[in-house]
């Protein structure tokens, strides 16, 4: 059996429900990580599962599971914007968990924990610019503005020029110095969510560019969708969120305010989905069990039974 681990796979009988997997179907788990909505899909139906994955470490827990489902299983190294150049065959669902992995969090030497000390790096594919390369080269109204638009940070503006203050004395290169700059703007409380948050959220989003590649990858998901196909995304902040909302609503005709983040699309096939739902929340009974979730949704959408006029 594949080994049991504390990295809880969120709403996951939503998930499931979501995207009712079938026998002899072919569904993607654009968001491998530890395998959790893998191993569901795969033992919930005598089904095949293409994951996805850009974070290298995840190639030996794939390694686990081609073991144990054998050509049922495959693994890709790569990232989800790409789906639709990664995936040679149609398929009949695919599931988004958007976001950092709780592993990616829990790897200290990772650098995506304002509270473990390690270096500056947040990097999902382990390559590309580290976010200690942003900190210590933006100027200061670039910095403000990613802050601010990705971490919708109010005092943007200050935590950037402090920023630069500090690092004309000495190069930013740790999450502590990070963390340690934002608290001299806004000050740590006990019982109050930590304020290096919202900062951090920004340049890891900026590092891996998280809101472009959702983008790229609901888009590049629906042309590989079946027909009836299935597409299920689960969030955690607002960006997240609202790109999937509006690309949903967009795509089955509604009318959607439109996203800063998400580009123009010019779509003469507006009812590509049949179905779109609404906001779904975890339980509270997962949300005591799995703190991640409290701040989870998730979204589905199913594509037209047939092609669109």
């Amino acid at each position: 059996m594949i080994n049991q681990t504390p990295h809880i796979p969120v709403m996951l009988d939503e998930m499931l429900a979501a995207i009712s997997p079938q026998n002899d179907k072919i569904y993607v788990d654009a968001t491998f990580g530890n395998g959790g909505y893998t191993k569901a899909l795969l033992d919930a139906a005598k089904c095949q599962v293409i994951a996805i994955d850009r974070d290298p470490n995840t190639q030996s827990r794939a390694e686990e599971f081609k073991q144990i489902y054998g050509s049922r299983f495959n693994f890709i190294n790569g990232c989800f914007g790409n789906i639709e150049q990664l995936i040679d065959k149609p398929i009949d669902g695919v599931v988004f968990d958007i976001g950092v992995s709780s592993m990616q969090v829990d790897q200290k030497e990772r650098g995506f924990s304002y509270n473990k000390d390690a270096p500056l790096d947040m990097r999902m594919s382990c390559n590309g610019l580290s976010a200690a390369y942003l900190i210590n080269n933006l100027n200061e109204k670039q910095l403000a503005d990613i802050i601010y638009k990705y971490g919708e940070e109010k005092k943007s503006r200050q935590i950037a020029a402090k920023i630069v203050q500090q690092r004309k004395i000495k190069p930013i290169e740790t999450t502590k110095q990070l963390a340690e700059i934002v608290y001299q703007v806004i000050f740590k409380k006990n019982g109050q969510p930590d304020p290096a948050a919202r900062t951090f959220q920004a340049i890891r989003i900026a590092v891996n560019d998280e809101l472009g590649e959702l983008d790229r990858g609901l888009n590049g998901a629906l042309s590989c969708l079946n027909y009836g196909g299935r597409m299920v995304v689960i969030t955690f902040h607002s960006l997240e969120d609202r790109i999937v909302k509006n690309f949903f609503n967009q795509k089955s005709g509604k009318k959607s305010h439109v996203s800063r983040y998400l580009p123009d699309i010019n779509d003469n096939k507006p009812n590509v989905f049949s179905f779109c739902s609404k906001a779904i929340r975890p339980s509270l009974a997962e949300i005591e069990a799995n703190p991640r979730a409290h701040s989870a949704k998730l979204r589905y959408a199913i594509k037209n039974d047939k092609e669109t006029k």
